[in-house]
């Protein structure tokens, strides 16, 4: 198997990008490679839709690109702080703030940092712009010059399933540690009295 050098993650600033991180962070200091943490500024971050006196709302007004990538840089710190003490431990992180389309830009920068790994962690959609247009992840596996680890949020189990019929009719389920095997007519007819 080669060997990491550079992992690229890029984060959302959400929880779901915070589990790629932390599991990036691990694999960089096991493989001793470097991490690049990415942040795409929004574009609607550019738009100034306040007023200091409120009598109207300027719609072409425009942030210049430097303040909205300061505040976008200033945002990512606050995200990475509560991990400083596990980013301490890789031999060396940067962090790059930029500008536009998030799949593309993240495409274009796993490229021209040669990074061998891009981290990446879903959200888990299940509505029609997922069928339409697919998810950030789908789309960044299908531009990206380096493989894409995806790490996904575990699913909930769902303790209640296989015990609806007992809880509903008081049935009992057959091969269950700690309870007698009986026909569900024979419990059915205890419970009616016929």
């Amino acid at each position: 198997m080669k060997q990491l050098e550079k992992i690229l993650i890029p984060t959302d600033l959400s929880e779901h990008s915070r589990r790629a991180m932390v599991y990036g962070c691990w694999l960089a200091t096991e493989q001793k490679a470097s991490l690049v943490m990415l942040h795409i500024a929004n574009e609607f971050h550019a738009w100034e839709f306040y007023s200091d006196d409120l009598s109207f709302v300027q719609l072409d007004g425009k942030w210049p690109v430097d303040r909205v990538l300061a505040k976008a840089s200033l945002d990512l710190s606050r995200f990475l702080e509560p991990s400083i003490a596990s980013l301490k431990k890789c031999t060396h992180v940067s962090k790059r703030v930029i500008l536009g389309s998030v799949p593309q830009q993240i495409a274009a920068v796993a490229e021209e940092e040669k990074a061998d790994l891009v981290i990446m962690s879903p959200r888990r959609h299940a509505g029609l712009r997922h069928w339409l247009f697919g998810s950030v992840t789908d789309q960044v596996t299908r531009l990206s010059p380096c493989p894409v680890l995806s790490i996904a949020e575990p699913l909930p189990s769902k303790s209640w399933r296989g015990r609806l019929g007992q809880e509903v009719f008081k049935w009992s389920r057959a091969g269950s540690p700690g309870i007698k095997k009986t026909s569900w007519i024979a419990k059915l007819r205890s419970n009616t009295g016929v």
